[in-house]
């Protein structure tokens, strides 16, 4: 695969997770109710969010309350809020940083500096996949604790929800989009063979060519 190819199919799937982190941010689907024991048939069903959390009754109708303080909030869900929204706004840059250094554009046309752009592109689109997977992976490790001990509640156990799934794949994908950026940057920074100009030999009119030609 060229390098332009392979930059575009990274760039490509990097938008695609970064859309996926905005997305897994906003759902409240972060944990849900779990059906163990006394709670296996239940009238309604708990979600709750890094933003508010959302009761679904059987019926259909959905409730959703933002939480009241930030403060209040447990340590995990005031990082998962910093991480995934700082994550965010880490992949815009890398998006940003990533045109002005790709092939597609003529912002810097010619240089060295194109191909380090957008080698630092895929860098900070790591680093976004990065960030995103600290607030994700300890939600889950509170999840699974809570939900094998046995000094926890059935009604307080809950399961892990859409919401980790979406931003785990939204991981994987800027983690391989950044790679595959950063991997087309060397075929970039080679230079094109140097093109030599010879200029066409004429016949003057005594049928001689030219000594001019030969300088």
């Amino acid at each position: 695969m060229g390098a332009f190819a392979l930059e575009i199919f990274g760039l490509s799937i990097c938008i695609i997770g970064w859309v996926g982190v905005i997305l897994a941010c906003a759902l409240p689907m972060w944990q849900v109710s779990a059906f163990i024991e006394q709670n296996i048939v239940v009238a309604q069903v708990t979600w709750e969010g890094l933003w508010m959390s959302c009761v679904v009754q059987s019926t259909g109708q959905m409730q959703c309350k933002v939480y009241d303080s930030i403060l209040a909030l447990p340590k995990e869900l005031q990082a998962g809020r910093a991480l995934t929204v700082l994550a965010a706004i880490v992949g815009l840059v890398a998006l940003l940083v990533t045109i002005v250094g790709a092939q597609c554009t003529t912002c810097f046309q010619g240089t060295y500096v194109k191909s380090r752009i957008v080698l630092a592109g895929g860098v900070i689109y790591i680093v976004a996949g990065l960030l995103v997977l600290i607030p994700l992976c300890w939600t889950a490790n509170i999840v699974i604790n809570d939900f094998f001990n046995p000094h926890v509640p059935s009604s307080k156990k809950r399961e892990m929800g859409a919401a980790l799934y979406v931003g785990w794949a939204a991981t994987a994908l800027l983690l391989v989009g950044g790679v595959l950026i950063c991997v087309s940057c060397p075929l970039k920074g080679q230079q094109a063979p140097p093109v030599k100009y010879s200029a066409s030999r004429r016949p003057t009119t005594n049928g001689e060519y030219d000594k001019k030609n030969y300088v």
